[in-house]
């Protein structure tokens, strides 16, 4: 079998260390990718400290891929040697469920990680981007516009789509108001995504430090949540809200923001329940939903959209050896704004 090189967790409360291990053999239907970058999500630190109670030990994170054909399966028609390509949050779906589901298959049973999982086989273990080389089938990979770096790229596997889809499913757009609550490795994307689409784009951050960023990104107002008066001044304003940020923030406070059919849409996930009271609803007909990721088509999408209007990640690149550094540099809010290992420095 295939040997890969790269990083792993070994256990929750142990740094991630050099790890090599087998990958599995490509099969004719199969795409195997060189991995040159791979990003560093803040679902990866969850998983790999067991937050979520599910790690699978010993594990590679990394689902935001980004990397170049080196082999191809008899059957495979989309891909060639030497495409520029990527790999996100999940490498099958519906495996469970009588068809895929291609607009939904995310969300449907049977999806498999790309990291921290089992392969259909429910033996074979998935091993994520930290890593020299992937196995893919070719269904689950997706094509990297020539005009966007591959560094830059790699966040737009999970970031990216993960913006991009509930900013297209509420509809953004011309005439729309939407606030970005948060101004991190996903909000930054929420911005720049909204602006692209064409709606008056708001972001709501607990302090202006990053005001200058979210203007140049695209943004047209910036308001601090630390100062109350923010929640007076924009009451009833946004059509849509999406909750970036993954700490336990008073929602109710945020549907308040809404207009009469307003929704607030939930993308970063608190470690503990947050309460909503009723009347945080009903008198607006306001909504609360939740989006996560998208599916391969819609990912897809999200890549030519971002291809034809120049966008991609604001990136800090690290070597490998970083990435210890880097988990805790996420957690104190302190990268502008996702860290992207360069797979090189594995060498």
């Amino acid at each position: 079998m295939p040997i890969a090189k790269g990083y792993a967790a070994t256990d929750a409360s142990k740094p991630l260390t050099p790890f090599t291990f087998e990958r599995r053999e490509p099969n004719e239907d199969d795409v195997v990718i060189e991995i040159k970058f791979s990003g560093i999500c803040h679902s990866d630190i969850h998983q790999a400290r067991n937050e979520w109670g599910n790690a699978k030990y010993p594990m590679v994170p990394g689902h935001e891929i980004a990397g170049i054909v080196s082999a191809v399966g008899s059957k495979v028609s989309k891909f060639k040697v030497g495409d520029r390509v990527g790999v996100g949050c999940f490498v099958n779906s519906c495996t469970t469920c009588a068809t895929r589901d291609l607009d939904l298959e995310h969300y449907m049973p049977g999806v498999v990680q790309t990291y921290n999982d089992f392969e259909a086989d429910g033996t074979t273990p998935t091993y994520g981007g930290y890593s020299d080389s992937i196995v893919v089938k070719e269904g689950y990979v997706l094509s990297i516009p020539e005009n966007i770096p591959l560094d830059a790229a790699a966040p737009l596997l999970c970031a990216g789509i993960t913006l991009y889809s509930p900013l297209h499913h509420w509809k953004a757009g011309p005439g729309k108001k939407v606030a970005i609550v948060g101004m991190g490795g996903l909000g930054h994307m929420g911005v720049k995504i909204a602006h692209a689409m064409g709606a008056e784009v708001t972001v709501l951050s607990q302090s202006l430090s990053k005001k200058e960023d979210g203007l140049r990104l695209g943004a047209d107002h910036y308001y601090a949540t630390s100062d109350a008066e923010t929640f007076t001044t924009l009451a009833g304003t946004f059509d849509l809200l999406i909750m970036t940020v993954g700490i336990a923030l008073d929602w109710n406070a945020y549907l308040g923001l809404l207009k009469v059919d307003g929704s607030m849409v939930v993308v970063g996930a608190p470690e503990h329940p947050v309460p909503v009271h009723a009347f945080s609803l009903i008198p607006g007909r306001r909504s609360l939903s939740g989006s996560m990721i998208g599916s391969i088509k819609e990912t897809q999408e999200m890549l030519d959209f971002c291809g034809k209007h120049n966008i991609a990640s604001e990136i800090e690149v690290i070597s490998i050896d970083q990435v210890n550094e880097a988990y805790e540099r996420v957690l104190k809010s302190d990268v502008r704004y996702r860290f992207v290992i360069d797979i090189a420095s594995l060498a």
